[in-house]
């Protein structure tokens, strides 16, 4: 049962390291962090539009789609032509974990759930897009069903 599907758009950001800057002060490392999960939060508060946060066992989907670089066009008059060499998949930085990890904490922040740790199963991806970058996420309740068939 779908819980509550929506769309952010930005530039997914990592949820990274932290580091110290004096007299116990940490920052997050990357600086499109607070960014990214601020439009998560925004988005996530839209779409539940003040409902309870979800109780229970959470089936988390999200594809992430991030920008192609320059890399995979070609050049001269061919410059807005997809090569036919240009991956589907994302297969570099940032890690896929790590985008998780900040939108989680997002979703934690909006009130989605208590707690991320109801999130029992994950499925995750990261692609590419000709487009703008965004991130399409979708909450789910999971009936306590095994996996494999049976009873859990």
């Amino acid at each position: 049962m779908i819980v509550t599907e929506f769309t952010v758009h930005g530039l997914p950001a990592p949820q990274g390291s932290k580091r110290h800057v004096g007299r116990g002060i940490m920052i997050e490392s990357s600086k499109n962090v607070k960014p990214w999960r601020e439009a998560v939060k925004h988005a996530a508060l839209d779409a539940i539009d003040g409902n309870s946060p979800v109780e229970g066992q959470i089936r988390l989907s999200i594809v992430f789609w991030m920008p192609r670089p320059k890399s995979h066009y070609g050049t001269g008059r061919n410059a807005s032509v997809l090569k036919s060499s240009a991956p589907f998949w994302c297969a570099r930085t940032p890690d896929l974990s790590k985008l998780v990890r900040s939108t989680e904490d997002a979703l934690t922040d909006a009130g989605v759930w208590r707690d991320d740790a109801q999130v029992v199963h994950l499925n995750v991806s990261k692609v590419y897009t000709e487009g703008a970058p965004a991130a399409v996420i979708t909450v789910e309740l999971h009936l306590n069903d095994h996996p494999l068939g049976g009873a859990a």
